[in-house]
């Protein structure tokens, strides 16, 4: 059945009001039906469908899934899938005008990508006892080096004011960043080194005699531990609009309906009669706005709303790995988590069980014993 025509899964979206907020697809809340959850209906109804995909982003669609779901997903790719990032920054030399832990910070901020294989390859980095610092190796750290220094050219016109023709490498962009493997690296990275995701990422602006020297290790982390390991700018989703024409809209007043909402939602068409009509052409594009409502002569003409278990993803990477493959990981991740609390709840059962034989034992010896006699008897 459509979602737009099942109108218990519609969220109503008034003028001043948002109505049947609460889902009711559970059981004993419908009379005579059942909605239970059962997994084959789930794989029967339940569609992950892509409109866009690129590398740095992607949106698509997931349908009939709970909210829950949704923003488990969508806070796992913020939060839990690994990335690498710059973690400690070494300062020989930083005679710029910024301070050593503000250009620490805009540097471990710089989304770095290279071998996608071997980036999920590389071992966390686990800190010593006290979570004191240990010796990197090459199987958990990456090293990079930046070191640039500012010259006046002397091929420089007096008159001239650019700072580009006064000044040689007045300007420190990620691309400066360099990669110097270690170990397995050599191999593993051979193809496609470490490097900033954007080389054009303004670092800091130097002049003459000034010079930024440093070393940097970059180690695997998650978002929840601090954002720059965040392998996302944005994730996000929505509920997909919509739009349901009651009566039919034509002539003059088709025209001022489409204009209450975004380009490409509402078109409007030419009938055999040759009289124009309005009707919904891709709600994907609507904002709900509910600029429609406002005006008196669509009252009651039309309802807006949203699919509550129809989400629209929206995903942009920052680089280190595809959009879509973030997903993926989330995906894993929380696969990989309901693995882990059903082998707990089996063992909690397991020592409720025996905790409970103990106790009946305790209470009473005797019994137990001749049970164990009929038992081996």
């Amino acid at each position: 059945m459509p979602a737009a025509s099942n109108r218990r899964n519609i969220v109503g979206v008034k003028a001043e009001t948002v109505t049947n907020v609460s889902s009711t697809d559970f059981p004993g809340h419908w009379p005579g039906e059942d909605h239970s959850w059962n997994i084959k209906h789930f794989r029967r109804t339940f569609r992950v469908k892509f409109f866009r995909n690129t590398p740095l982003f992607s949106q698509f669609d997931l349908i009939h899934t709970d909210a829950a779901i949704a923003n488990t997903l969508r806070r796992i790719m913020i939060a839990e899938v690994p990335t690498l990032a710059i973690e400690s920054v070494y300062v020989s030399n930083n005679t710029s005008i910024i301070q050593d832990e503000v250009l620490a910070h805009r540097l471990g901020l710089i989304p770095l990508c290279g071998d996608k294989d071997a980036l999920k390859g590389l071992s966390w980095y686990l800190r010593g006892e006290d979570s004191a610092p240990r010796e990197p190796t090459d199987e958990d750290t990456v090293v990079l080096y930046l070191k640039k220094a500012c010259e006046r050219n002397p091929d420089a016109k007096k008159t001239d004011t650019d700072p580009d023709k006064l000044y040689i490498n007045h300007n420190v962009y990620a691309s400066d960043i360099l990669f110097e493997p270690a170990g397995r690296q050599i191999k593993s990275f051979a193809h496609d080194p470490v490097r900033a995701a954007n080389p054009d990422i303004l670092i800091a602006k130097l002049r003459p005699g000034q010079e930024i020297d440093l070393t940097m290790h970059c180690i695997k982390g998650i978002g929840q531990d601090h954002a720059k390991f965040s392998p996302v700018a944005t994730a996000s989703y929505r509920l997909l609009p919509d739009i349901k024409i009651k009566k039919p809209i034509r002539g003059k007043a088709a025209e001022r309906f489409a204009a209450c909402f975004p380009k490409g939602v509402i078109a409007i068409r030419e009938r055999k009669d040759g009289e124009k009509e309005a009707v919904v052409d891709n709600v994907r594009n609507d904002t709900v706005s509910r600029e429609v409502l406002r005006h008196d002569e669509f009252k009651g003409i039309v309802e807006l709303g949203r699919v509550r278990d129809h989400f629209i993803f929206s995903v942009e990477s920052t680089g280190q790995f595809d959009a879509d493959e973030i997903f993926l990981s989330a995906v894993g991740t929380l696969k990989a988590k309901t693995i882990n609390l059903k082998r707990d709840i089996y063992k909690m059962l397991r020592k409720q069980a025996l905790d409970a034989r103990r106790a009946r034992e305790a209470e009473n010896p005797d019994a137990d014993e001749e049970g164990d006699a009929m038992d081996t008897q």
